[in-house]
């Protein structure tokens, strides 16, 4: 990328980052079930609210803007004194390791790669450790620009693959793209490309799996995958109905 893109992508982030998340009040059992559903591997979807968020989710349709892997205990500390465990991309600083509660008060997704073993989940881990500092692709920017163009006479399953994301610039990372490179080193799928070969018997077929530019990731594909799972908190701590506490009970108990 030129020095007058570099200066125009910079110039963008600032501007589009406004609002990013500022320390807050934390509704602290919430982050302690989320804390304790949390396993190293797992994918962190992130609502967001900055203005580039709102872009990003009507531009992917999606709830998710941001997406960061859970690498558990790493020894650092933010300057408050909380276990740094997340690993993510940001657009101004790059690849960072980030506290848990960064997020507490957003809207947020626990997606976890269904029968990946603790040396898969470690080859993901590292992939994102060894790459903590790569700058944010800046070019990302005018790819999601790009969305914005309509493509009428593109065919609906050709156009991801024409705005495909990011410079492809090693030294450089999108949130999504670089978690979805580091299951790719762990040859675990998130969404790939499926083609159907006839076996010995025509009326059975193989799958055979391609595995998608990691530059054609979005934060919602981690959701949508049929390899991920969903993992809520709340039930995972022992979700018991029969114990909640009604206000309408409460009513009816004081009159």
């Amino acid at each position: 990328m030129n020095r007058g893109l570099e200066f125009l992508g910079r110039s963008v982030v600032r501007f589009i980052t406004r609002g990013k998340p500022q320390s807050g009040p934390v509704d602290d059992k919430a982050l302690a079930r989320l804390k304790a559903a949390l396993r190293p591997g797992d994918v962190l979807l992130v609502e967001g609210h900055m203005k580039v968020s709102a872009a990003i989710k009507y531009l992917t349709q999606s709830t998710w803007s941001h997406a960061a892997l859970y690498v558990g205990d790493t020894g650092r500390f933010s300057p408050e004194g909380e276990p740094l465990v997340l690993a993510e991309v940001e657009m101004d600083v790059g690849c960072v390791l980030s506290p848990l509660s960064k997020y507490g008060a957003f809207g947020t997704r626990i997606c976890r790669p269904q029968a990946l073993d603790r040396e898969g989940r470690q080859i993901a881990v590292d992939y994102v450790l060894e790459r903590l500092g790569t700058q944010y692709d800046l070019k990302n920017i005018l790819d999601l620009a790009r969305w914005l163009i309509p493509i009428p006479w593109a065919p609906a399953g050709f156009r991801r693959r024409m705005i495909a994301l990011g410079s492809g610039d090693p030294t450089r990372a999108i949130c999504s793209t670089l978690i979805a490179q580091a299951f790719e080193a762990a040859r675990y799928p998130v969404l790939p490309t499926v083609e159907y070969a006839s076996a010995m018997d025509e009326q059975d077929f193989e799958e055979i799996l391609h595995i998608r530019h990691h530059s054609l990731y979005m934060p919602r594909d981690f959701d949508i995958s049929p390899y991920f799972s969903v993992v809520k908190p709340t039930l995972e701590a022992g979700f018991d109905y029969k114990r909640l506490n009604w206000a309408q009970e409460r009513l009816l108990a004081a009159e």
